[in-house]
């Protein structure tokens, strides 16, 4: 393996980590060296849009969909990085624990002090291309493989 290849190989997947950061800490200007202007993002498995270059929308989709989850932590696997060029094609393995605040029956609330606790796995499925600015994501299509436990019933 070229030392060009190494570097890339680790620019890609400190890209996914960024990425899952932004969504953790819910800092969404932190997805804008995450993505392309015109990045194609594919939330569709997961009951969330597809939208062909319309980032911006999907990015305040991202930001209004998880403010009701005070925590999320994603878990990613190492990728599968395909290199061709100034692009490449990634696959990388999530679990995704999503907190929701419950009140003592159980119910969502958003002033509730617990917080019911479930899971979501799959693959991200990404294309990156190599930019000016650093490698970044053109492409991302969200495969849900699995949600351990439910939403809590909502009132």
């Amino acid at each position: 393996m070229e030392i060009t290849e190494i570097s890339d190989r680790l620019e890609i997947e400190q890209l996914m980590v960024r990425y899952i950061e932004a969504i953790d800490s819910k800092d969404w200007d932190l997805l804008d060296s995450v993505f392309t202007e015109d990045a194609h993002l594919d939330y569709e498995s997961s009951g969330g849009p597809e939208g062909k270059g319309d980032y911006p929308s999907i990015k305040l989709w991202l930001q209004n969909s998880l403010a009701i989850f005070p925590m999320t932590q994603h878990l990613i696997g190492k990728s599968l990085i395909e290199i061709d060029g100034d692009s490449a094609t990634c696959r990388t393995i999530f679990s995704n624990p999503m907190g929701v605040p419950i009140n003592e029956e159980g119910v969502y609330d958003p002033a509730g002090e617990q917080l019911h606790i479930f899971t979501v796995g799959g693959w991200y499925n990404d294309t990156c291309i190599r930019t000016e600015s650093g490698w970044r994501i053109n492409e991302k299509i969200e495969e849900q493989a699995y949600m351990e436990g439910t939403f809590p019933p909502f009132e």
